[in-house]
């Protein structure tokens, strides 16, 4: 069931686009930002929204990230996760791998019953996922992912997403969301960024670690 985001989309999931233009040139630059930028931004934040991605899978980062989750909710931070239904290399995974963690179950949310939080949401955090949060599937009518079901993370007030380069996901198409002003990159391996942030926010709130 190893099947590529592209086979999925073309057998059906999306609406593939029909409108037979050239996709939308995307302009600007992409803004790279710090672990500990990222970490001021979750202390101080207020409601959280994680969407975990294939890249999660493949560094085996959930354990890092679920504790991280724990600390901020101890910080009295709202954190939810935002689960597309064909992130990871199939569905359903990523829901098995935050269990294993040991993420509570009720924070653990469907894109349907999560995308329209993400204006509320002081930070969204992308953790290795790439066509289940592109702006193009919206934005761009002659886009290959146009009419694609996607997490709308660009709505949050700040973006971070967490990617080992600026590089395609599976549908090769590039990904506007990066270059938007709301964005931070984090670039890195996922497991050791993870692993990171987890060791930046035991020192930022040691409160929540004693909790």
């Amino acid at each position: 069931m190893n099947r590529s985001l592209t086979n999925v989309i073309l057998g059906g999931y999306g609406t593939v686009s029909t409108a037979g233009g050239k996709p939308r040139e995307i302009t600007g630059t992409h803004t790279e930002v710090t672990a500990d930028q990222t970490v001021d931004w979750l202390l101080n934040a207020k409601n959280v929204i994680i969407v975990p991605g294939y890249g999660l899978c493949a560094a085996r980062a959930q354990y890092p990230i679920a504790e991280m989750a724990s600390l901020l909710r101890k910080h009295d931070v709202n954190v939810r996760f935002g689960i597309h239904p064909v992130a990871g290399r199939m569905p359903g995974q990523l829901n098995v791998l935050l269990a294993e963690a040991g993420v509570p179950y009720d924070i653990v949310l469907e894109m349907d019953e999560i995308n329209d939080d993400f204006p509320d949401t002081d930070v969204a955090l992308v953790i290795g996922a790439n066509d289940t949060v592109n702006c193009a599937a919206e934005d761009d009518p002659n886009s290959i992912i146009a009419g694609m079901p996607v997490l709308r993370v660009w709505k949050a007030k700040q973006v971070v997403v967490m990617k080992r380069t600026l590089g395609v996901g599976y549908a090769a198409v590039d990904n506007p969301l990066f270059y938007k002003p709301n964005t931070g990159m984090l670039l890195g391996d996922a497991k050791k960024m993870c692993d990171t942030l987890l060791t930046k926010i035991k020192e930022n709130a040691p409160a929540a670690v004693a909790a």
